[in-house]
C-alpha cells in the first residue's frame, strides 16, 4: 500500500509519540509499504527549548516532508497550519495516489487528514493520543467540534486502552464501538536490562516531557518527604518541556543539591536506552496518558515502575503485580511507594522481573505493527466520509491559542 502518515511531533521533538511514529514507520517499511511522512515541527527558539524543534530527520525507506508550524508559532493560528497540511497531502496524492491516510493525533493532524480525504477520496485512520482525550475539546468550541467530527467520521480510530476509550467518550460523546484498541509498544531489542548491581543508593529515574501534567513537581515534592525520613536515594530528571524551570525552582526551594536531584536535559533517542540501564526504578507520577511509552521502555529495560492509577497507565500496570501505583497528585502516597521500592530489594527485583516478562510477551512492535496493518487492510478501498462541514466555528477564547505548545 501507499501510506501517508501525518504526525504532529517527530524527532527532534521530545515526545513518546516521536518514538511511536519511528517504530511504526520502521514496521511499515519492513512490510513493503510505500510510506510518506508529513510531520509538523516547531522552528522557533521557544518551541525548540520546550519540546525540541527543527525539521524531521531522514527516515530510511520513507519520504519525509517537514512542515513548520508557522501559524502556531505566531499567534496560535492552527487553521493556517491545517490548510498547509491539507494542501501538502493533496499535492503528494496528485503525484502518486495514496491508499491510506493515517494521522497521529485527532487534532490538528486528524482534522487535516479528514479534510484531505474528503477532497481526494482516500480512507483515513486516526490514532487518538493523550491530549486528544485529556484536554483537546474541553478547551473551546472550535476544537470540540473538530474532535467530534474526527471521532464520528474517520474510517478507523486507534486508541491505546479501554480506560482511554472511556475518557474520550465521556468528554466528547463518542461511540465506544468506533474504537480499535491497539496498545503502545516498545522496541525490545533496543531497550534491554542493564548489568544490575551498582554501588550507592537506589537510583530513581524520571524521563520524558518535563511537565507538571506528567507529575514531575509531585515527584520532587515526594523526594522531599523521603529525604525527611532519612531514606537514601539518587534521582535523575531527564528531558525538556514546559516545566523545566519550575521543576528546578521547586528543587531549589526544597534545598536539594545537584547530587541529590540531577536535571540532565535533552537526551538524544540513541542515548536513552543507556539512561534506563543505569537506573533502578522508573518514576512516572502522571495525571493521564494515552498509553505510556516511557513505562514500556522502563519495563523492557528491567526497571521496577512506580506510577499512578490514571487513564492510560491502568491499561498496562497492575498495582503490586508489575508496578506500584498511587492516585495522581497524592504526594504522600507517592513518597510511601518510593520508600517501599527503595527499601525492599526483593520487591524491587520482582516488579522489574515481572514487568520485563510481560513487556516482551505483550508489547513488542512486531505484534502491534501487525495489528495496525490489519486495520489498514480492513478499510483499504473504502470511501471516506463527506457528510460533514469543512468549516469550524471560530472560538478565539481557546487557551491553546495563547500557549499552543501545550496542545
Amino acid at each position: 500500500m501507499r501510506i501517508c502518515f501525518v504526525s504532529r511531533r517527530y524527532f527532534p521533538a521530545i515526545s513518546g509519540m516521536s518514538v511511536y511514529a519511528q517504530n511504526l514507520l520502521r514496521e511499515l517499511v519492513a512490510a513493503g509499504h510505500d510510506v510518506t511522512m508529513i510531520s509538523q515541527y516547531r522552528g522557533d527558539a521557544f518551541g525548540t527549548r520546550v519540546y525540541g524543534g527543527g525539521p524531521p530527520p531522514p527516515v530510511p525507506g520513507v519520504k519525509v516532508i517537514g512542515l513548520e508550524q508557522v501559524g502556531e508559532q505566531t499567534n496560535g493560528d492552527f487553521e493556517r497550519d491545517i490548510d498547509t497540511m491539507v494542501a501538502t497531502i493533496r499535492a503528494e496524492h496528485a503525484k502518486q495516489p495514496f491508499d491510506i491516510l493515517h494521522a497521529q493525533y485527532g487534532y490538528p493532524t486528524g482534522w487535516a487528514t479528514l479534510l484531505a480525504a474528503k477532497a481526494i477520496g482516500v480512507p483515513t485512520v486516526v490514532s487518538i493520543q493523550g491530549g486528544d482525550g485529556h484536554w483537546v475539546g474541553s478547551c473551546c468550541e472550535t476544537h470540540r467540534v473538530a474532535m467530534c467530527e474526527v471521532l464520528a467520521h474517520a474510517n478507523a480510530l486507534l486508541i491505546g486502552g479501554a480506560s482511554f476509550v472511556d475518557e474520550v467518550c465521556d468528554r466528547l460523546g463518542s461511540d465506544p464501538a468506533r474504537f480499535t484498541i491497539v496498545p503502545g509498544a516498545v522496541d525490545t531489542t533496543r531497550f534491554t536490562p542493564g548489568p544490575g548491581d551498582h554501588s550507592g543508593p537506589v537510583r530513581l529515574f524520571y524521563h520524558g516531557r518535563v511537565d507538571r501534567r506528567k507529575g514531575v513537581l509531585d515527584f520532587i515534592d515526594a523526594l522531599g518527604l523521603i529525604r525527611e525520613r532519612g531514606v537514601p536515594f539518587e534521582a535523575i530528571i531527564s528531558g525538556i518541556g514546559p516545566d523545566v524551570e519550575s521543576s528546578k525552582a521547586r528543587a531549589a526551594e526544597l534545598h536539594f543539591s545537584d547530587s541529590e536531584i540531577r536535571f540532565t536535559g535533552y537526551a538524544d533517542y540513541d542515548t536513552v536506552p543507556d539512561l534506563y540501564r543505569r537506573a533502578d526504578v522508573f518514576v512516572s507520577p502522571t495525571y493521564a496518558e494515552g498509553f505510556s511509552n516511557t513505562i514500556l521502555e522502563a519495563m523492557a529495560a528491567g526497571l521496577a515502575v512506580v506510577s499512578t492509577h490514571s487513564v492510560g497507565v491502568s491499561d498496562c500496570l497492575r498495582d503490586g503485580e508489575n508496578g506500584l501505583m498511587v492516585q495522581p497528585g497524592d504526594v504522600a502516597a507517592l513518597a510511601e511507594a518510593l520508600t517501599r521500592v527503595i527499601e525492599d530489594r526483593a520487591l524491587r527485583e520482582r516488579l522489574a522481573r515481572d514487568g520485563l516478562e510481560e513487556c516482551r510477551r505483550v508489547y513488542s512492535w512486531g505484534a502491534v505493527g501487525r495489528q495496525i496493518m490489519d486495520v489498514y487492510g480492513t478499510i483499504a478501498g473504502a470511501r471516506p466520509a463527506t457528510d460533514f462541514a469543512s468549516d469550524l466555528p471560530h472560538d478565539p477564547a481557546c487557551r491553546f491559542r495563547a500557549e499552543p505548545h501545550l496542545l
